[in-house]
């Protein structure tokens, strides 16, 4: 059964809908927050949707915050590369990723890395972290952490993307501030803001498609969507579909030792 979205703002006018460039097709994926079972679940979904889909340039967005918080971000990202190997897959930087990067060479940052889900993406590379911790100590596990974590992976990270503009869609992690064009976002913003971006009623030049801040269901507002579904406490990884001026929600989510997909229309 497909989970009721929470919609605002009313019906639009045909005329005024946002929509993808004719011949492309749009799939963006929610904090994925090291939920590796969730994840390859909602790539073969897409897959399959995809494959069955009238034919079309597909491309995937991933938006960001895909380590910390779940079991194994080491498969996530493995996962992540595999699937950019086969097919146009696009990566936002979130600001787990940019913790992640940050915390190989500056002790505080790590200190709050491991606090805030650092600790599982540590494990799922065979790193145990105690706590509290030292300087000493944190730049101990620092050196570990250079000598496990493959370089392959970290260069991967630190090439994912801040902003991708596509039609009438902005792609982000966290959201925009609301008074500043695209082009004069800063990266702290785009990989953190929630307020005032979360409460702007006004007019956006995009329609702007978040994750960060988690919500029971997607949000869909006149000018933002947030998709983050809170899939490491939830169990529920949410991708939107974009194609025209449609929209439809792809979503994995467990069910005991199980991972079900579900699908559904979205109504404007």
């Amino acid at each position: 059964m497909f989970e009721r979205v929470s919609q605002t703002g009313g019906t639009m006018p045909a005329a005024s809908l946002p929509s993808i460039p004719t011949g492309r097709r749009i799939y963006a994926v929610g904090d994925i927050h090291g939920r590796a079972d969730l994840f390859e679940a909602i790539i073969a979904a897409i897959e399959e949707d995809d494959a069955a889909a009238q034919c079309a340039i597909s491309t995937v967005i991933l938006l960001g915050d895909l380590v910390d918080r779940g079991s194994d971000s080491a498969a996530v990202i493995a996962l992540a590369r595999a699937w950019a190997r086969q097919r146009e897959v696009r990566i936002i930087a979130g600001n787990h990723e940019e913790m992640f990067l940050q915390s190989f060479h500056e002790t505080d940052v790590l200190r709050y890395f491991l606090r805030y889900g650092g600790r599982e993406t540590l494990l799922s590379y065979g790193i145990e972290a105690g706590r509290p911790m030292t300087d000493k100590e944190l730049k101990a596990v620092q050196a570990v952490m250079e000598a496990q974590i493959p370089e392959e992976d970290l260069l991967f990270v630190s090439a994912f993307e801040d902003l991708i503009e596509i039609g009438d869609y902005a792609f982000v992690h966290a959201g925009i501030r609301p008074d500043l064009g695209l082009k004069d976002q800063s990266q702290q913003d785009l990989r953190w803001i929630r307020e005032p971006f979360l409460s702007h009623e006004g007019a956006l030049s995009h329609v702007v498609v978040h994750g960060h801040t988690i919500d029971k269901t997607v949000q869909f507002h006149p000018h933002r969507i947030g998709i983050d579904t809170g899939a490491f406490k939830s169990g529920r990884l949410t991708a939107l579909v974009l194609e025209g001026t449609g929209r439809r929600l792809i979503q994995t989510h467990a069910a005991g030792d199980a991972v079900r997909v579900s699908a559904g229309k979205v109504e404007l």
